[in-house]
């Protein structure tokens, strides 16, 4: 390599010539006071400042393109989650209302849900929770009872941890209802 052609260099070079790395340095001040390099040195000096600047560029837009995408990720979960508990609140109604006062099974045995059986049919439909938060179903009968023609909601309650760096540890409580007409 001689020293006649500037646009020839490796990261050895840099490495080990000690006046290269001075340059380079200078080149970063300058830039980053936003002085000419055309004006200051020629030709020559501006080539050895465009090795620095990419550095730097790289150095100042990392952060940010990683921070964003870890914010889209945790959106993402969230919205996941969001329709984790909105599909289980719906499902829940779809149980209750196939399950009313005159649900009997083949053999004439009644098979009618009560508020426990229907949160505990919630809370194990096995759907993954990527969000890592916990999920509370309630259960009520808004008519006061369970025969057909009455309504069954469901209410699905979800506290989803917020985990992202540089972020205090928090939390967003999201809640769906879901309201169906018994049928059986």
């Amino acid at each position: 390599m001689t020293s006649s052609n500037p646009t020839r260099w490796s990261v050895a070079s840099i490495l080990l010539k000690p006046d290269r790395q001075l340059r380079t340095l200078r080149c970063i001040w300058r830039h980053a006071f936003a002085l000419n390099s055309l004006v200051r040195g020629g030709r020559r000096n501006s080539l050895l400042c465009e090795r620095g600047q990419a550095l730097v560029e790289a150095a100042i837009a990392l952060p940010v393109v990683v921070g964003f995408a870890l914010t889209m990720i945790e959106l993402c979960l969230a919205m996941y989650s969001y329709c984790l508990i909105s599909e289980s609140a719906r499902e829940g109604t779809r149980y209750a209302i196939v399950h009313g006062a005159a649900c009997v099974t083949a053999s004439n045995a009644s098979c009618t849900a009560t508020i426990t059986s229907i949160n505990t049919y919630v809370s194990g439909l096995g759907w993954p929770n990527l969000g890592a938060g916990t999920m509370t179903p309630a259960t009520t009968f808004p008519d006061g009872n369970q025969n057909a023609g009455s309504r069954v909601q469901v209410q699905v309650s979800y506290v989803f941890p917020i985990n992202l760096p540089f972020v205090p540890k928090n939390s967003i409580t999201m809640s769906s209802t879901s309201v169906m007409y018994i049928v059986q």
